[in-house]
């Protein structure tokens, strides 16, 4: 994929300029072909033999189909193509027998801003992962192996991306030889090892679009057949000399790279150092242009200063691309054949395209090995039926989900009597333990602000049945140090075991109106063992034991006042059960899915002589998208079954952003709470791969709640009423809001948030 000057100017990062800028055109090398073409799809014997050249440039690859749409339009048939990056990309979903038309379509429905995430969608991810992502930042985890930080190998793996590719061309997945698609096919990467062009000629064709599609720095190399290959752009981006290699008589040649920038545009080093390596790069493909013939035909749309990473442009560069081919139309139109003649064609092409095989068996590739067991129970039921691709997707989702690798892929083997499904399955480059991080910053612009800094330390796989220990250590308002071992009991069975152990300090306000009263410090030592029962990946039940002691320590405000409660050291037993349902498509800002909490906690003193309390809380949150639009409703309620509750420390907090906005934070406890809320918010910016450009929201909400000394006080009528207007980010640190909050009586507070809450 070739570099930009918008890319350059956002990011500023050298090293990663410098990777993205060799894919804008050719290095050439000593060109290594894996296997050697036999013949291309016969043409008419009058008319020579056509080879279109697809060059790499990212989102500007796009202009490539609007170059195929006029080709077609013109009756021009395409006996043998060779691509690089996304011409490799375009020109293999042509060659799959795919019409430009159908390209276009899938183009320009893709959510590219989703393509380019590894991670599954939320609701697809296990419930751990869920759980996890509600306080840790899990989009750039850290690995961590013989006590170093392992970093990825690209920031993106590409596990969506090629699920995408996977399910376009299973059409044409029993061909192993690239000659024997509807359209002779080569696509051009590099061997990270040598430097040599490699030209992928055989085996399988969604590894080889996406191999010539790895951006050095942005995607992960691809391994394939023994070697490590990254974009072919590096190597050879302009691959005249491949066509030529296929036996064409006369190529046609669609070059999308960069063009350099003028001298005011050359601001600083960064852009500097990109324009160096334009220029030797751009020589070196002027070296293949130089080889093209008065014969060939040389298409370069006008796409200026359009970024590759800018997956916004792909309908005006296609559009673009078809300009261009216009202009040759003449030329073009010299290599048309017959209506009748073209029908055939495409006829001939659309008849090599065909449902997928039955299954007849499952299997690893070599370096999958340890995955058997859960393959195993995944995809034995697939077998000795036609391959439903749904069904693989599901699966292949199921145990990505659970963490741990880099990419999980399937390709089709075997021979028309006997076809199979191999598995692909690389484990995790960084791991198998990680390092991850959560922040969270709350101002409320009246000298009030706290900071929670989180770090999780995951071992993996210390069972046979992936079972995790799991350290955390938190400082700030929530100081924590915890542990846990969670152990699921067998692969994929649901049911687990969860011992778990805690010291964990935090403060406690005591607000009289909404001013402090005094300000406590907790410190709790616990210890205790959970066990449930997980649901596939949208729900979970989980009872659990948990031995509490701790004490309270006055840190505002004056010991003697009588008004303060008191506060003993404590010594319980708490047992708690709570249902889980969690379809919620995003933790920071939802926008379809589902979420609800019930539990029934219970605490008890050891010594029996304290008072009990047993109580009862729900959590519930939906949401609803139309466009950029989004709806959403949440509502809380919590109750206490006692008749008087007096430790201060199970009251039901309300006050602040979202939790009726125009109190201070926690302002208002008591033993019985509710709250409802009504948020309306509207993405403003789109976010994209450029990973600067992050998802920007322009919301409001309605609230209305209170807190109770009794149930049967609880009406709408003595609910307060407040509402917000934010400003919400999504960057990859976490939400940022900044937010004003107001009520029915006047008040008015403003917040600014920065990550996530613990």
């Amino acid at each position: 994929m070739s570099s930009t000057r918008a890319v350059t100017s956002r990011l500023g990062v050298l090293s990663f300029l410098l990777a993205a800028q060799w894919l804008a055109a050719p290095v050439i090398s000593n060109a290594q072909e894996i296997t050697d073409p036999q013949r291309a799809a016969p043409g008419a014997a009058h008319r020579p033999r056509i080879g279109l050249v697809l060059s790499g440039g990212g989102a500007r690859g796009a202009a490539h189909i609007g170059v195929l749409k006029v080709l077609e339009q013109l009756n021009v048939p395409v006996d043998a193509i060779a691509g690089t990056s996304m011409g490799a990309v375009v020109g293999g979903l042509y060659a799959s027998g795919l019409s430009a038309r159908d390209i276009e379509k899938i183009m320009t429905s893709i959510n590219w801003q989703d393509a380019f995430r590894d991670r599954p969608p939320r609701e697809d991810l296990t419930l751990r992962r869920k759980q996890e992502d509600e306080s840790f930042l899990v989009k750039f985890p850290l690995g961590l192996r013989d006590g170093r930080i392992v970093l990825p190998k690209g920031l993106i793996q590409g596990q969506r991306l090629t699920q995408v590719l996977r399910r376009l061309t299973l059409p044409v997945a029993r061909f192993s030889n690239f000659d024997d698609l509807p359209t002779p096919f080569r696509a051009v990467a590099t061997d990270l090892e040598t430097g040599d062009a490699v030209v992928m000629g055989a085996g399988d064709l969604t590894s080889a679009m996406r191999a010539s599609l790895s951006a050095p720095g942005v995607f992960a190399p691809v391994e394939r057949e023994g070697r490590l290959l990254i974009d072919g752009g590096v190597a050879d981006n302009v691959p005249v000399d491949i066509a030529r290699a296929m036996g064409v008589d006369v190529v046609i040649v669609v070059d999308v790279g960069f063009p350099l920038l003028s001298r005011r545009q050359l601001t600083n080093a960064g852009v500097i150092s990109n324009q160096m390596l334009a220029i030797l790069i751009g020589r070196n493909a002027q070296v293949q242009l130089a080889t093209l013939t008065p014969g060939d035909i040389l298409v370069q749309p006008a796409l200026g200063e359009a970024s590759s990473f800018d997956f916004g442009i792909v309908a005006r560069a296609i559009g673009v691309g078809e300009a261009a081919a216009r202009g040759k139309s003449a030329q073009l139109a010299a290599f048309a054949v017959s209506a009748e003649q073209m029908q055939r064609y495409v006829a001939r092409r659309e008849a090599q395209r065909a449902p997928p095989p039955r299954i007849d068996f499952v299997q690893l590739d070599r370096g999958s090995e340890r995955y058997g067991p859960a393959a195993d129970s995944l995809f034995r039921e697939l077998v000795g039926k036609p391959l439903d691709p749904d069904a693989v997707a599901r699966r292949v989702t199921a145990l990505y989900g659970r963490g741990g690798l880099d990419t999980l892929d399937y390709h089709v083997i075997g021979a028309p009597e006997r076809y199979g499904l191999a598995l692909d399955a690389r484990p995790d480059s960084q791991g198998p333990n990680y390092l991850r991080f959560g922040l969270s910053l709350q101002d409320d612009f009246q000298g009030n602000s706290t900071y929670n800094a989180a770090m999780r330390l995951v071992v993996s796989d210390i069972t046979r049945n992936a079972g995790e220990w799991v350290t955390d250590l938190q400082v700030g308002a929530i100081s924590r140090i915890s542990t846990e071992l969670f152990l699921p009991f067998a692969q994929f069975s649901g049911w687990f075991v969860m011992p778990h152990a805690a010291e964990v300090s935090h403060d406690l306000d005591v607000l009289q109106g909404q001013a402090l009263l005094a300000e406590y410090r907790a410190h709790i030592f616990a210890y205790g063992v959970d066990f449930g029962r997980q649901f596939g990946n949208w729900g979970e039940i989980r009872s659990g034991v948990q031995r509490e002691q701790g004490h309270f320590r006055l840190k505002i405000g004056d010991p003697s006042d009588p008004n303060l409660p008191t506060q003993p050291p404590f010594n319980t037993r708490n047992y708690f059960v709570r249902f889980t349902y969690d379809r919620l498509d995003d933790v920071n800002f939802p926008h379809h899915g589902q979420q609800a909490m019930l539990q029934w906690s219970g605490e008890r003193s050891v010594s029996g002589v304290g008072q009990p309390s047993d109580q009862l809380t729900l959590n519930y949150i939906g949401a609803y998208s139309f466009g950029h639009d989004t709806l959403s409703f949440s509502a809380s309620g919590g109750t206490t079954l006692q008749a008087k509750l007096t430790d201060i420390n199970q009251l039901f907090p309300l006050g602040g952003f979202l939790n009726l906005s125009g109190l201070r934070a926690d302002s208002l406890t008591g033993p019985n709470f509710g709250i409802a809320r009504l948020l309306y918010y509207r993405q403003i910016g789109r976010g994209g791969p450029g990973y600067l450009d992050v998802p920007t929201y322009l919301g409001l909400s309605l609230e209305a709640g209170n807190v109770w000394q009794a149930r049967r006080d609880a009406r709408f009528g003595n609910t307060q009423k407040d509402a917000s207007l934010f400003l919400g980010l999504d960057t990859f640190l976490g939400p940022v809001y900044l937010a004003s909050g107001f009520d029915e009586h006047g008040n008015q507070a403003f917040y600014l948030f920065l990550g996530r809450t613990f």
